[in-house]
């Protein structure tokens, strides 16, 4: 299982302005095969940054996703939407486990 987590961050003027896109892109990722999980938040105490989560079954999932059109013109909305800084850890995580 693979993870990854991290921030991207946009005007915080320009949020609105992004969640169109941003549906589009957690929608079409959602529904890849692979994709366990697949969200975006707006952090409580920082407006223009965005936490990134995602969960992929395995590296040819996430391959494919990076191949993805959603992914494409998410990215190519970037710098229209004012999207600069992106910080994004790919983590390889064992079985989940209860806590």
């Amino acid at each position: 299982m693979l993870l990854v987590i991290g921030t991207i961050r946009m005007p915080p003027n320009r949020f609105e302005e992004a969640r169109s896109a941003m549906e589009s892109m957690i929608s079409g990722s959602r529904g890849e095969d692979g994709c366990l999980e697949y969200s975006y938040a707006r952090d409580v105490l920082d407006a223009g940054l965005i936490r990134v989560t995602e969960v992929w079954r395995d590296k040819a999932a996430l391959d494919a996703h990076f191949r993805s059109p959603h992914i494409s013109e998410w990215r190519s909305s970037w710098p229209a939407l004012g999207i600069g800084e992106r910080n994004l850890v790919l983590y390889e995580a064992g079985e989940p486990m209860p806590t």
